[in-house]
């Protein structure tokens, strides 16, 4: 197994992308601690994964509590292998309808979350260990509206690179797994998915939207030794969409 003899901490790990990934890093034999704000998703996401599970109820806005988090975790395991630092939200922010609250929302969970998340974690890495950032194609993709939640994911990249130097001593990697459109519980009822995935499908080149396991397993290479010389990369998981858009239906409908 991949993570055999590993320990992992994966905020945000009671839903969607977190989710996933704690299940496939279990089932690579690696001992889990997930984090959530939800007491009820956290326990029904700590039965859906099985075996030795932590989870702790935490909030990435809340310093102290993500630090106690990882202290609970490291507490547990003896040490930590793998960080991902997935908790995150979404939202638009459109120029000229957008509350000061609501845009420090966003970057209060996404970016600041983020690096105190892992300055939480920091005193329990293992040296060789492999942190991992979760950020977006919103990065990259000028979606209208999106400028808060674009910021925090452009700023993770820049992030990345920052952290992947200064951990370089201790030879702990910092890596980025960017998704694009993903089905999970972020996008609401069942017919919401559809909607976005039509929509969407056609602006990708591979004429559809990511699933959470996909994402999942791109973080599952970082997680590995089969990653043991990278760092500071950005892996995107969006079928093609900022990296060949003019494969997309969508292109080639306009050009004929």
């Amino acid at each position: 197994m991949r993570l055999d003899g590993k320990t992992a901490l994966i905020t945000g790990g009671n839903s969607g992308i977190g989710l996933a990934t704690a299940k496939i890093f279990a089932a690579e034999g690696a001992k889990v601690a997930i984090t959530g704000r939800n007491r009820e998703t956290l326990a029904k996401a700590k039965n859906e994964i099985g075996g030795d599970v932590l989870a702790i109820t935490a909030d990435v806005t809340d310093t102290p509590s993500i630090e106690a988090a990882a202290a609970a975790a490291a507490a547990k395991f003896g040490k930590l292998d793998v960080l991902v630092a997935n908790a995150g939200i979404g939202g638009s922010t459109p120029l000229g309808a957008t509350t000061r609250e609501d845009f420090d929302r966003i970057i209060e969970t996404n970016l600041t979350g983020v690096f105190f998340t892992v300055q939480a974690a920091l005193p329990y890495l293992a040296d060789g260990a492999s942190v991992i950032l979760l950020g977006s194609v919103h990065a990259q993709l000028g979606m209208p509206g999106w400028g808060a939640y674009a910021a925090t994911k452009g700023a993770l990249q820049a992030l990345g690179k920052v952290l992947a130097s200064e951990l370089a001593p201790r030879r702990i990697r910092v890596n980025l797994v960017s998704p694009g459109a993903t089905r999970t519980p972020i996008w609401g009822p069942a017919e919401n998915i559809a909607f976005v995935e039509k929509r969407i499908a056609g602006s990708t080149p591979l004429v559809r939207i990511s699933e959470p396991e996909e994402v999942a397993k791109a973080a599952l290479y970082y997680a590995s030794d089969d990653a043991a010389n990278v760092t500071a990369t950005e892996l995107m998981v969006d079928g093609g969409a900022t990296g060949a858009p003019a494969g997309a239906p969508a292109f080639n409908a306009k050009a004929a």
